[in-house]
């Protein structure tokens, strides 16, 4: 009796049975995935305010050479979203924010420094991930940028420009840190 092929294991010719949570709400436990990723590698302590209000994460960096304190914390806005694809052209992409939000972000003088970080998901859920024996490949990419003194602009919403430049990963938080750690801006 002659055994049936099984499929290569690192093919996957069969979509998985994906559960049936909201795109939205996967986007934001990945985005969340990224970030506690990011915070690793660059040696950080992340929280979460309980309740949250309007601020999604508090993140921290202990470390001999800052000026200010032996401690600092930036606050962390989480966006993600599909409408704009990967490697987006230009110095900037365009994203469109609620005005309560940028109101919080922009707001000018703080004692916490706040920054927005917006990540760029694949339409897919099956481009989302991949894995290998060496890696796991999380896509697409997070941007960040500091909103201090931005305008509202919009009656209910605002259009902000989030450089391309500033990919967030663990050297872009080291030198957040760092300058924040010095007494200055992200």
């Amino acid at each position: 009796m002659a055994l049936a092929a099984q499929p290569d294991p690192g093919t996957h010719p069969v979509p998985p049975l994906r559960g049936d949570l909201a795109t939205t709400a996967c986007m934001e436990t990945l985005q969340v995935g990224y970030l506690h990723a990011v915070v690793a590698a660059a040696g950080c302590t992340l929280s979460q305010p309980f309740p949250d209000n309007g601020i999604d994460w508090h993140v921290s960096h202990s470390a001999p050479g800052h000026a200010v304190d032996d401690e600092v914390t930036i606050k962390v806005q989480l966006k993600a979203t599909y409408q704009i694809p990967p490697r987006p052209p230009g110095p900037a992409f365009s994203f469109t924010l609620d005005n309560d939000h940028l109101l919080k972000l922009a707001r000018t003088p703080v004692a916490v420094h706040k920054i927005l970080v917006v990540m760029l998901v694949p339409r897919a859920r099956d481009d989302w991930i991949g894995a290998g024996h060496d890696r796991l490949d999380l896509r697409h990419c997070c941007y960040w940028t500091n909103l201090a003194g931005h305008p509202v602009t919009g009656r209910r919403r605002t259009t902000v420009r989030v450089p391309t430049a500033r990919i967030f990963d663990d050297r872009a938080l080291c030198g957040i840190m760092t300058r924040v750690g010095a007494g200055g801006r992200p």
